[in-house]
Order: structure tokens, then sequence, then C-alpha cells
């Protein structure tokens, strides 16, 4: 229980324009509270002799000037307040104060800017925020918004506010219970899981507020409105759940008529809202008095509703707004007199807990079952129906958790019912049987895994040792590849030096053949001779699509014999030569396009001229429609021409697809055969390395070593050669439209003859193309200069 009194605030609201500001002070030096002083100077035209009171004095607990900002206000009276409702106490925050002094703009806050939210936007943001952040309580919100409008409730979230009038909607009416706890009948609760959920509901009910234009606020609310948060925690397996509400008021604004001058219905209104309040201000003087026995709440809906917040369960807050104006001075000072009044009642906030109404029942329910067995135990009687599903599930899951349980002081609890007993007694018997079953059969299946893995570990091993074997065989092929190229190298070393006493002129064609050669196994440089053994390092797989199946060494080997090879000058010059018949063909293809678009166009053009011939002689009878058309016979000579020109282009395109095709299968033919020739020359390597080293090679499993490299060697003929016959999908674009056929091609073997043709034939192309390149020409020159 928490005893206090009701914690004060005063805010001073800005002056206008036009207004003119009293004569004020705020000391905020005097600990723990603040005083307000308001000075009234004296009215000559009183006369001489006035005994009227010039000064008025306020204590509260903090005073906010015009400057203070909304997160302040927040910050220090509904903080507080919220902490004290998210750990189970009611809390009351409420504005007081004459019309037109910032009640509104306090509670609810301003339309215009972000900054300008109120107190209970930033309350709701605040309490979501820190539901979301505790997570050892299941939390449960709901809201209600009710206004008191002359003195009749309203529930400002019942969706029939839009369509129906005032009068025809249900109004609220109060309920008391034999404890005086009050309940409010067609007050609407609803849920809000988010803070968002929890704004739309706010700003729905502030769209069904009474507003009416008065000549103290242009925007006045003409009723009193109190939002509630209700919250319900609890923990996760607790009986205990605790219930706290929050109450945000926004009360209505007092005013004198005498000053204001309004009439009619505003009148009407004032007088409820002047007639509520001052109910409200008997409340708190009998409250204030100590031997006062009656507490008049029951005078107005108002103070009925927040009796808890008045001298009750509750933990209140006032805010008291002034307008420091020489106009309204004075009522300035009454609402401060009324916050001195509210600031001597005391409340006393009890945490609000309460036993879980279902746990209580099933509690008790399982007390009268006990009951029943230890009576039946008591008397003899037994009973003979059989246990039921649930009940057997129970005695299971109680068998289960004993079990697993490793206290020894632990018991199994099923009362004094013999069937129970009787099961438990079987379903223990049963488990300690299936128990001993399974450890059997689980030791035998640890002996048979312990025994599959030592048998695949020994296979594993043989293998490692098998590739080891083949792994130095490979290294002592590829070291006696490096001693023969070095040897290369140097001899082609010492035939640059020796030719380097000749002519400049013969030096330099051999430095241009050397930068044009493509095969690094028919001359070596100076550089490229030093730089020989790092170079086979650096080969690429070429396995990339045989799926690791081909070893490093046997790449490396068949790169090296690949660019050795005689055929390797030819395989380049087929490449560039398919290379120049794929982008003809791909020109001619757009060509065709561009001369099938004009055509289309053309004859688009022959039908229009015929439309505006036909609408000229529907327009004019007198033209003649069979007469020649000199514009329409030009455009069908263009299309004719166009036609020409279209078949021409076909033609030679068809050309092309066969000379292509062609170029395709000689480079196959190719290919097949360096890859026969690779097969040969590495069983001659192996042969020979066996004859040099036979202690190296003593092992029976390493006689299928080199079948497994010739065969594995079909793939990287594949790989090799994949990027001659690749046509990437722009270069064979020519070729989706139109059949293509070619010329017969000119390719060059090692042996200088070419493929697929006569010698004769072969000499008449080769002058026909001008190439000019022989087979000697494309030799090293290193066997020019011997």
């Amino acid at each position: 229980m928490v005893k206090e009194t009701i914690r004060v605030y005063a805010r001073v609201k800005p002056l206008g324009r036009r207004q003119q500001a009293g004569i004020y002070s705020v000391d905020d030096d005097e600990k723990p509270l603040s005083s307000l002083e308001i000075i009234v100077p004296r009215d000559l035209a009183d006369g001489f002799i006035n005994n009227k009171r010039e000064s008025y004095k306020f204590k509260f607990q903090k005073i906010f000037d015009q400057e203070a900002k909304q997160d302040a206000v927040f910050d220090s009276i509904a903080k507080p307040v919220a902490e004290c409702v998210l750990a189970g106490y009611n809390g009351t925050i409420f504005a007081y104060g004459q019309t037109g002094s910032g009640k509104t703009f306090t509670i609810t806050g301003g339309a215009e800017r972000y900054s300008d939210r109120g107190i209970i936007p930033r309350t709701l943001s605040y309490i979501f925020d820190q539901l979301q952040k505790d997570n050892s309580k299941v939390y449960t919100t709901h809201v209600s918004y009710l206004e008191i409008y002359n003195e009749c409730g309203y529930d400002l979230l019942d969706p029939r506010h839009e369509a129906s009038r005032l009068e025809d909607l249900p109004k609220v009416t109060i309920m008391e219970d034999p404890d005086q706890n009050i309940h409010l009948k067609n007050l609407s609760l609803q849920q809000a899981t988010n803070e968002e959920e929890a704004l739309n509901l706010l700003f729905l009910g502030d769209t069904n507020r009474m507003i009416a234009e008065t000549p103290m606020n242009q925007a006045s609310t003409r009723s009193h409105c109190i939002f509630t948060i209700h919250i319900s925690s609890k923990e996760p397996g607790s009986a205990t759940i605790r219930r706290s509400k929050l109450h945000l008021v926004d009360l209505a604004g007092s005013e004198r008529v005498a000053k204001t001058g309004v009439g009619g219905h505003l009148l009407t209104e004032a007088k409820y809202i002047n007639l509520s309040l001052h109910y409200l201000e008997q409340v708190i003087i009998a409250l204030a008095e100590k031997n006062r026995s009656h507490i008049p709440y029951r005078n107005s809906m108002m103070t009925s509703v927040l009796r808890d917040s008045l001298g009750g369960n509750c933990m209140t807050t006032m805010i008291a707004t002034l307008s420091i104006d020489k106009r309204n001075i004075d009522e300035s000072i009454s609402t401060c007199r009324f916050a001195q009044r509210v600031a001597l009642i005391k409340n006393e906030a009890v945490l609000n807990e309460e036993i879980d109404p279902r746990l209580m029942v099933a509690q008790l329910q399982k007390e009268i079952q006990e009951l029943k067995d230890e009576l039946e135990l008591v008397t003899g009687k037994q009973r003979t129906s059989a246990l039921s599903q649930d009940e057997l599930l129970q005695l299971d899951e109680l068998i289960e958790t004993f079990l697993e349980d490793n206290d020894p002081d632990s018991t199994l609890d099923v009362g004094a019912d013999m069937r129970k007993i009787k099961y438990c007694f079987i379903h223990v018997k049963q488990l300690m049987n299936h128990s001993k079953i399974s450890d059997k059969k689980l030791s035998q299946h640890i002996s048979e895994e312990k025994d599959a893995n030592k048998e695949a570990g020994e296979e594993e091993l043989k293998k490692l040792k098998e590739l080891l074997q083949q792994r130095d065989n490979e290294i002592n092929i590829l070291v006696n590849m490096l001693k023969k190229e070095k040897k290369k190298a140097q001899d082609a070393l010492l035939q640059l030096n020796a030719a380097s006493a000749g002519s400049k002129v013969l030096e330099q064609s051999v430095s241009i053949n050397l930068e044009e050669s493509q095969s690094p196994s028919s001359c070596f440089s100076l550089k490229e001779a030093k730089d020989f053994s790092s170079s086979v390092h650096r080969l690429p797989f070429i396995s990339r699509q045989t799926g690791g199946k081909m070893s490093l060494g046997c790449q490396e080997a068949f790169e090296v014999f690949k660019q050795e090879h005689a055929d390797s000058i030819t395989i380049e010059d087929n490449k560039q030569l398919l290379k120049q018949r794929f982008a003809e063909a791909k020109c001619l293809g757009e060509k065709l396009n561009e001369v099938r678009n004009k055509i289309s166009h053309l004859k688009r053009e022959v039908t229009q001229r015929h439309i505006q011939r036909a609408a000229l002689a529907v327009s004019n009878p007198s033209e003649e429609l069979n007469t020649l058309d000199p514009v329409e016979e030009k455009l069908r000579k263009q299309i004719e021409e166009e036609k020409k020109s279209y078949k021409t282009m076909f033609n030679r395109l068809k050309g092309l697809k066969v000379e292509i095709e062609h170029l395709q299968l000689l480079m196959e033919k190719v290919k097949m055969k360096l890859q026969k020739d690779f097969e040969v020359w590495w069983s001659e390597e192996a042969i020979n390395l066996q004859q040099e080293n036979p202690e190296m090679i003593s092992s029976p499993n390493t006689t299928t070593v080199y079948p497994q490299f010739i065969n594995s060697s079909q793939h990287l003929s594949t790989n090799s050669f994949s990027d001659t016959t690749r046509v990437s999908p722009n270069e064979d674009a020519a070729g989706k439209n139109n059949s293509i056929t070619s010329h017969n091609p000119i390719l060059k073997t090692r042996e200088g003859t070419y493929l697929g043709y006569s010698e004769e034939n072969a000499n008449r192309y080769e002058i026909s193309a001008g190439t000019g390149d022989s087979a000697a020409q494309r030799s090293c020159p290193c066997q020019q200069m011997s």
C-alpha cells in the first residue's frame, strides 16, 4: 500500500499576439516545491482607501513556464504514473483550468507538429515500448473512451457515432455492485495489441468529441473526456493476475457567462460544465476536511466515475493550466486555489492482484477428487469402472516425471485410487523390461559399427597408398619432360647467341617471327627458357567438366603436349577462320533483318496509298482509280530491288552455314587425332619410366595407373577444344532465322596438305584467298637461321 497526496503541477500558457501579460514570477529555487506569485496591481479608480490584496503566492510540485515543451511535461508528470500502472497500481492524470488555457493541448496534443504530441499519445508509446521489452509476463491491453456531455455519458468508440444523432446513441449508465465498485454499462472495451491500434482508437474518439467555437476559444471542447487504459499482466505458470488502469482526463473549461456573453445552446453547455466542476470542487473540499463522514460522489457522473481517483485506490496527478492574461488573471487565481485544495487529498494506492478464477476452479475440483479417493479408501469401497483416457495420459506423465527426477526423496503421488496404483506398477515393470532389451540391442549395434568402421578405414588406407604411388609416377614423368624442355631451351639460347653476330636485319626478322609464333614448343626465346620451369606450374586446370577425375600431372602433361604438337598452328588458323565466318554470318543476318523490315515498310506504304486513293475516289467520284499511280509504281520497284538484294544475301548466308559446318567437322578430326597422339605418347613415357626406374613402380597396384590416365585424356581433349567449337548466342543470331550454306574452307594439317581437297584445288583456293602464308613461313625462326 502506498499513501501519498495528490501531486499538483502548474503550466502557464504562452500569450497570444494581442494579449497583455499579467505580472507573475516563478521561483524554482525552493526545494522540493516551486512557487508561483501572481501580482494584481491596485486600480486607482477604486479610491485611495483600497484594502484589496495585491500578491498571491501558490506552491506546486513543479511549474512549467511558457517555454516548456511537451516532452518535458510528459517526463515530469506522466512517466512516473505510467511506471506505477505497469507495476500494478491505478493511476489518474487530469487537467483543470478555465476555457482556452491549454488543457486539451496538454492532454491530447496539437495536430500541427509531431513534437506537439500530448500526454495520451506519449503515454501509449511509452507503455507499449515497455511491454515489448518485458518478456517475463503476458500482458493484455484494452482501451475505453468516455465522454460526459450535459451530464450524459457517451461511448466515443461507438461505430454508430457517424451515422446517428447524439440523442439516438445509447447512453452510458453507472452501475454499482455491493462492494461499491463502479461499473459502466454501454461503454465498450476495445483490445489494443500495439501502439498503432491504440492511437487509431484515440483518433477515432477525438473525431467524435463535441467541439464548438466560443469567444474564448475557436475550438473549445464542450464535454469532459476520460481516456482509460486497462492493463492486465500474468507470469507464466502463476495463479495471480495483476489488473491496473490509467485514467487520462481532459476536463471541459470553466467560464464566466457574464464575461463571455454566450447564449442559446452554448449557454446550456456552459451551465452543465460549471455545475459538474462545482460538484467536483465540493468533493475536493469534503475530502480535505478530516472529520467529514459523507463524500458527495453521486452528485455528478464525473465524480462517480473518478471515485477511486479522488481519495481512493489510485495514484493521482493534477495539471493546473493557467492563462496569465490581464483579462483572465482572476480565473487563473481561482484555478490555483482549487489546485491547493486538491494537494491536501491523500490517496491509498494498493497493488491490484487477484487469483485467476479458472485456476481456482481447477484447484477446487482437484481437492474434491482427492477427498473422494480418500473417503473410498477408508470405507473400503472399490471402483470397478476402467480409467479414462485422460487419466491414463496423466498417469503416464507422472511416471515419466518421477523416473527422470534425480532427487532421491521424490515421491509418486497418484492418490488413494487402487486402480491408479496398480496401473503405475504395471507401467513401471514394462519400462524396465523394455530398457533391458534396448540395452542389448544397443551393445550389438555398437560392436557392428566398430567392425564396419575398421573395415572402411583399412580400405581407405589402401586407396590412399595407391593414390600416393600414382602421384609419384606422375611427378617423375613431369621431371623428365622438364629436363627435355630445359635442354631444348639451352640449345635455342646457343643458336641465338651464334646468330647475334649476323646482320641486324635478320635479327629483327627473327624477333618479329618470335612474337608472332603461338607454339611454345617450336622455339624458345631467352626469357621463355628462363621462365619455363615456373610456367609449367601456372598451367590452368583443363578438366573443369570432368568432375575432378583428372589428376594435376596428367593435365599439365597434356597442355605441354598440345603446345608442342605440329597441329597447334593449324588449330589456331582454323580458329581465326571460324571466327571470321561467324562474324560474317552475323553481319549478313543483321543486314537480312534490315532488308526484311524495309520490305515490310514499303508494303505498308503501298497499302496506305491504296486506302488514300479509295477515300479520294469516294469524296471525288470524278477521279479514276484505274489510272496508274507514279508513287505506287516507284514503291513497287523499290520492293523488287530489295527482294533481289535479300535473295543474294540469303544465298551467301546459306553458303556460310555449309562452310562453318565443314570447319567444325575438320576441327573435330584434328581434336581426335591430337587425343590419340597424346595417348600413345603418354604410354611410351610410362614404359620408359618403368624401364629406367623399375624399383619405383614395384607395387602391383600401379599397373592400372597409366591406363586410367589414358582413358581420362578423353576429357582433356574435350575441354581443350571447347572454346573452338562453342558459339555464343549473339554470333549465331543470324543462323536462327535463316539457313546457312558456305564455300569450301582452307584448312592445313601438319603435313602441309589441305584436308578435304586435292593439292591442285588447295593451291587455287590459297591463291584466291590471298593469304600468302605457308608452312615454311610459320615455322620457327631458329630453323630458318640454321
